[in-house]
């Protein structure tokens, strides 16, 4: 049987494929494309590297032909590099600068102080001035000619050659002062010092300088040089509170600038460079010293002879006299004067009266025991300069001590430096212990040193204790007492407590904290004791009771009423109090106690003796004494339990003369009766309440002085050693 088979179907592209032998599937298409644009990148990126390999080339075939060996070479790099770095060097000060554009584009000059003040005591009596003594209505021509000569001469002598940057003078000067002259022309023209009045700060930064060349060249391009100059004498700062050389020779000379004299010239022309160090009512001397220096660089200029000048130099200006500023009580101003700004920036007065809480006896009084203690043994603890404030418990600040001499630093140490306290923190951190932990005086508490990580606290001994009541580890100022009280109560609540207390300014809480390992002020610290002597009641400082216009409006009185904040309650202060008159008997503030007073407070001393405290009080005042050296170097062993306590208790014994002695809260002390004898008849008896006089050091020199006259007089006459000798010893030794 033959069996047929049917042929398969043939597919539909085979069957297409038998048709057209040509033909292709549409995939095979677009891979095609694909391999011929590949093939087409490649060759392109071929070509392109190609061109650019041959036009490379070129170039340095080119530039081959520049190609420098040799010396030639040498230059060429320098100056290559030179240009380099100028170009960044330009973009670097360029963008410095734009600052100083932002200056001038905004139209905003630094203002003089535009207000004039009339300070007074607590009792209406004047004790100083501060603001503005300004007058520019002087045109340039009318001022005398060796005047502006002398101060072309002594601050820029190129001022009318340059071009608001005197180079060759700054280089000049800048070879003076590496060779340690520096007092002959300063290194900025006086159009940089312009700008710098105008538009800049006082800081000494390589920023400032090139802000200030910037804007001196801006002010040339925009100013003749007589107006730069106009400018510069009728807004420089003179000293004594004046700006400008028409105001100056007021107050200095008492007249016109048109009739000052040669000598008055120079001595004027000196106080560009340093007012505060050359006014003349301030430190007689080196104005005289200086303005011989402007008569010499008046010659060396060539603008007079040595012949003209002579009776300059024989015959040196004599300012007035200005005794009573001088013996203002300048720190306190200055502060005072910054206070009252906020109080009167609503009102449109150009002239005020500030009535302020300052008692001139007892500011002396202060005075005398900073300065006699630091010229009896200053140099023996290698100490230099001291602080203090006095406020009664209110808060009312009655004396303020910023510095030694404020002729020669007008540094406010009282107000605006900040140093450790050391162990006079401790009452914020015993004050938090009392209110959180319920402990009393006579509490015992472990005493055993607590590491705070890799952090232990050392006693001044160098010894460690045991278990120790309360009040025995605050008078004899234990170290680890405290730490370990922080570490039961954390440091945050301390530092929380301190705020609140007085101390203004933020500090950094570390384990150190309780051991006063933060930035404080003398004033704030006063402040905050003075809550201890006001029973728990916040009292910060003030120094202004009232303000009043120069037509008699009142434009501030403080609040005699206002409500005050409870942070202490009565039976903390009343321990508080206990414990630190315990500091006062038997602690470490011995020779703080006063006869017959109820004193107490608390000594401080940093780990490295950088600083020396006594803060403390009695029922009618609080103070604050600190002791140190501006440059922070360490004094010899120095504590807050000698040097500053017996500040402490000069003034306290001072000022509690012949006044009622008030109690001290939660102290068992009962002081001495104030008597003050009856007449009877009402006539007056001269028993009346009255401070004696302190006798300063310069009466005392005078009478030392007198008594020797006298011993030469009585020997001359023969009169006898032993009358010549009774009058030696009446005289009274060296005031202190």
């Amino acid at each position: 049987m033959r069996v047929i088979l049917a042929p398969e179907p043939v597919r539909a592209g085979a069957e297409r494929y038998l048709q057209d032998p040509f033909y292709h599937k549409q995939r095979r298409r677009k891979k095609a494309r694909m391999l011929d644009a590949d093939a087409w990148l490649d060759s392109a990126l071929y070509e392109f590297w190609n061109a650019l390999g041959r036009g490379y080339r070129r170039v340095e075939d080119f530039f081959h032909a520049f190609r420098l060996r040799g010396i030639r070479r040498f230059f060429v790099e320098i100056l290559s590099d030179g240009a380099t770095f100028a170009a960044i060097g330009a973009v670097l000060v360029l963008a410095l600068a734009l600052p100083a554009f932002d200056a001038t584009a905004s139209g905003k000059i630094n203002k003089m102080e535009d207000i004039s003040v009339i300070f007074l005591d607590r009792y209406g009596n004047e004790i100083g001035r501060r603001g503005i003594r300004s007058d520019d209505s002087y045109p340039l021509a009318k001022l005398p000619d060796y005047f502006v000569k002398a101060a072309l001469a002594t601050e820029d002598r190129r001022f009318y050659d340059h071009f608001g940057v005197d180079v060759i003078g700054t280089l000049r000067a800048l070879i003076n002062n590496y060779a340690g002259d520096s007092g002959v022309q300063g290194g900025s023209s006086i159009t940089q010092q312009l700008a710098k009045n105008l538009f800049l700060s006082s800081e000494r930064t390589w920023e400032r300088k090139i802000k200030e060349a910037f804007l001196a060249v801006w002010l040339e391009w925009h100013f003749s040089k007589d107006e730069i100059l106009k400018l510069y004498f009728d807004r420089a700062y003179m000293g004594g509170g004046t700006f400008g050389v028409a105001a100056a020779s007021e107050f200095y000379f008492g007249k016109k600038v048109t009739d000052v004299s040669l000598a008055e010239a120079a001595m004027l022309a000196g106080l560009f460079k340093a007012p505060t160090n050359y006014a003349p009512h301030v430190d007689l001397a080196a104005a005289r010293g200086r303005a011989n220096l402007v008569l010499s660089n008046l010659v060396d200029a060539g603008y007079l002879t040595e012949g003209q000048v002579a009776a300059a130099r024989r015959n040196p200006a004599t300012p007035i006299e200005h005794t009573a500023e001088r013996d203002s009580p300048n720190y306190f101003l200055d502060y005072a004067f910054e206070q009252m700004k906020p109080l009167i920036a609503d009102s449109r007065s150009a002239g005020f009266t500030v009535r302020t809480t300052i008692d001139p006896v007892l500011q002396s009084y202060a005075e005398d025991a900073i300065t006699s203690v630091l010229r009896e043994q200053g140099e023996q603890y290698d100490v230099s300069q001291g602080a203090m404030v006095v406020t009664e418990p209110t808060g009312a600040i009655r004396a303020m001590v910023g510095g030694t001499d404020y002729g020669k630093s007008q540094f406010n140490r009282a107000v605006a430096s900040l140093r450790q306290p050391g162990s006079a923190f401790k009452p914020f951190v015993y004050s938090t212990a009392i209110e959180m932990l319920d402990l009393k005086p006579d509490s015992v508490v472990s005493g055993a040193t607590r590491c705070i990580g890799d952090w232990c606290p050392r006693n001044y001994s160098g010894n460690s204790v045991g278990r120790i009541s309360l009040i025995n580890a605050f008078a004899q100022s234990i170290n680890t007492v405290p730490v370990n009280l922080s570490i039961q109560t954390g440091r945050q609540p301390i530092a929380d407590m301190a705020h609140r207390m007085g101390i203004t300014n933020d500090f950094e809480v570390t384990r150190s904290l309780a051991l006063g390992a933060a930035s404080v002020s003398v004033l704030d610290m006063t402040s905050s004791y003075a809550l201890f002597a006001d029973g728990g009641y916040r009292t910060p400082a003030f120094g202004i009771t009232r303000i009043t216009t120069a037509r008699g409006d009142t434009v501030y009185e403080a609040p005699v009423d206002a409500p005050r904040e409870r942070v202490l309650q009565p039976q903390t202060v009343a321990y508080m109090n206990q414990m630190m008159r315990a500091v006062v008997t038997n602690g470490t503030g011995r020779r703080a106690n006063v006869d017959g007073v109820p004193a107490v407070g608390k000594t401080g001393t940093t780990s490295d003796y950088r600083d020396a405290w006594f803060c403390g009080f009695t029922g009618n005042y609080v103070a604050a004494v600190w002791l140190g050296n501006d440059d922070y170097h360490k004094t010899k062993t120095l504590t807050g339990g000698v040097l500053p306590a017996v500040a402490w208790q000069k003034f306290m014994a001072y000022a509690h003369t012949n006044i009622e002695v008030k109690p001290v809260y939660g102290v068992d002390f009962t002081p001495k009766p104030f008597v003050v004898a009856d007449a009877g008849d009402g006539q007056s008896t001269g028993l009346e309440a009255e401070r004696p006089p302190p006798l300063r050091h310069e009466a005392a020199i005078k009478l030392l002085d007198l008594a020797d006259a006298l011993e030469a007089a009585l020997r001359t006459a023969g009169t006898g050693t032993e009358v010549a000798a009774l009058a030696v010893a009446a005289t009274p030794a060296e005031s202190p």
